[in-house]
């Protein structure tokens, strides 16, 4: 055991610390002045700076002042009695109440030295107080998630934004039983539950709600930058009245559950802000899943400095805009940002002496100026017959959601032979493989040479959250097989995800576009000409100095925007 400098300021768990070897003195006295400086308590402090690990901290702790250690993974935090303690206690002291006995409370702490936060706990609830030990790690997860459901229940939704919110999409014009009506309708905890589950998702920037019934279980996940997380897990027993209300918001048959549904809700947040959710249906073993498409109309606003291309790039990207003809293409995964992308150079175009008309299934983001058209193959308004009646509405711009098919191919190819500028996506892997997907539906190698003037594969990395993003030492071997080079190896930095209040302890904020833009100039056009594969483009391409989309990851890793596992995610096969 170690022995102390008697001169030090230390007592308590930051000495023991000191004396198992965990700490050094210096950095037992830094992390305690830091720890008070910043009101963070010290366990906490220890933990997030990876000071020392939670588990010997919380051994240390146990046997040093007799408490009880406990594994708090066992605990069913639905009996916890959260609400006798309040919020603000439990976050500022880091100590949560596991169970009640007669007239005293078990409160989970990693420090048993908080005296303090114990009698302030003591003092609000009047019940006697006794500490049992948890991990730090542990404790904190256990916190936010009890904190988190405890928000999500019924009873607690007071926001005022919820009182004020319009909803348009439903609540007229309904269609099923009377009771069923009646009952979606009125029920006005389920009516707030559902706008406050709304109202969560556009301020944390989630992309689609997933409402899902499971036997025993019910779920409510959010999508964040690409990823699902599960927010809230209410009654199974409130699933159907849930999904009814939902049902009755966007417009559909609330009587229906056996076939899937669409339909869409409206949400206006203030006088110039209103958010669109595009809504669907499925039936499942145990119910009725529905996920929510938010259409954020800002989101088309990006501007193109922000989508995450690199001047090169958008140069290309910025000159094919500028045609008079021709046809674009941008293609990638679902979820991949085309739409953004596309509506970014649409925004560009979208001037008093243009005739802008998309087709899309279904339209996401509203845009005044440009004529919209939602296309429906139940009534026969395929891309095909859009296409059709556009250019005999005198058209400058079309932009086609998807091309799906050889005759909505012939179509666009012909708009773009015929002195209009297309836009449209491909689902293909990267952009060489597009113009040789074309020349596969059944185009003539020569319509599409004369046709596609630039072709743009992307996808959407999670962007390192700036605060807390943190250097990580990979051996020289791994970086040259991730694809750097040797040169630049000794300069080289790749940052990693940490967590902090600033992106919500995940890591990453905000996503990064990874762009492969590839003009289709007279050496390519040559290889088409001549049938090539994918190959033989992508040499060409890179010949050219055109990065694919893993070079131009591996750049968006050095500039530190990006981390090397994010990048694997979203770009090796």
């Amino acid at each position: 055991m170690a022995t102390i400098n008697p001169q030090l300021p230390l007592s308590g768990l930051a000495r023991r610390l000191v004396l198992d070897r965990l700490l050094t003195e210096q950095d037992a006295v830094s992390a305690y002045e830091q720890a008070l400086k910043t009101k963070v308590p010290f366990v906490s402090y220890l933990v997030q700076n990876n000071l020392a690990d939670p588990r010997q901290i919380a051994w240390s702790a146990s046997q040093e002042f007799g408490v009880p250690l406990f594994d708090i993974k066992v605990m069913e935090m639905d009996m916890a009695p959260l609400k006798l303690v309040k919020e603000k206690l439990i976050r500022q002291h880091h100590a949560l109440p596991l169970f009640k006995r007669g007239a005293r409370l078990y409160v989970a702490v990693s420090d048993p030295t908080n005296l303090l936060g114990l009698d302030e706990i003591k003092f609000q609830t009047g019940l006697t107080t006794s500490a049992v030990l948890v991990e730090e790690d542990r404790l904190s997860a256990a916190i936010e998630k009890a904190l988190d459901a405890q928000t999500d229940t019924m009873g607690d939704l007071a926001d005022t934004d919820l009182d004020n919110l319009e909803i348009s999409g439903g609540d007229e014009d309904l269609v099923g039983d009377d009771d069923a009506i009646s009952s979606a309708v009125d029920d006005t905890p389920v009516v707030r539950y559902v706008n406050k589950v709304l109202l969560d998702a556009i301020n944390k920037g989630a992309s689609d709600i997933h409402f899902e019934p499971y036997e025993k279980t019910f779920r409510i996940r959010f999508r964040q930058d690409g990823m699902l997380t599960e927010v809230a897990a209410p009654p199974v027993a409130l699933s159907n009245r849930l999904i009814s209300r939902i049902k009755v918001m966007s417009r559909m048959d609330i009587a229906e559950r056996r076939v899937p549904q669409d339909g869409r809700i409206k949400m206006k947040l203030s006088r110039n802000r209103a958010i669109d959710f595009r809504v669907n249906t499925c039936p499942t073993l145990f119910g009725e899943k529905v996920v929510l498409r938010i259409l954020d109309p800002s989101s088309a606003q990006v501007g193109i400095e922000k989508l995450g291309f690199e001047e090169e790039q958008r140069k290309h990207f910025e000159e094919a805009l500028e045609k008079p003809y021709g046809m674009i293409l941008v293609t990638g995964p679902t979820g991949s940002g085309k739409t953004v992308s596309l509506y970014t150079g649409l925004n560009m175009l979208n001037k008093p002496h243009r005739n802008i008309s998309t087709a899309e299934d279904p339209v996401e983001i509203n845009v005044a100026g440009i004529n919209q058209v939602n296309v429906n193959p139940k009534t026969g308004l395929t891309f095909a017959e859009a296409l059709r009646a556009f250019l005999r509405q005198d058209p400058d711009i079309i932009m086609v959601g998807e091309i799906r098919d050889l005759e909505t191919a012939e179509i666009a190819v012909k708009a773009a032979q015929t002195g209009h500028l297309v836009l449209s996506t491909l689902h293909t892997n990267d952009a060489p493989q597009t113009l040789v997907r074309l020349a596969q539906m059944g185009i003539p190698p020569y319509n599409i040479a004369s046709a596609v003037v630039l072709i743009m594969a992307q996808r959407l990395a999670r962007r390192l959250c700036d605060q807390c993003k943190k250097p990580v030492n990979l051996p020289k071997e791994v970086l040259l097989e991730e694809g750097f080079k040797e040169a630049e190896i000794p300069s080289l930095t790749v940052f990693g995800p940490v967590g902090c209040p600033t992106c919500d302890n995940k890591g990453y904020k905000g996503r990064v576009g990874i762009f492969q833009v590839m003009p289709v100039g007279d050496e390519i056009e040559q290889i088409i000409l001549d049938g090539g594969n994918a190959m033989q483009i992508a040499a060409i391409g890179k010949k050219l100095g055109y990065s694919d989309l893993r070079n131009s990851g591996l750049k968006k890793v050095r500039d530190g925007l990006i981390g090397l596992d994010e990048l694997n995610r979203v770009t090796k096969d």
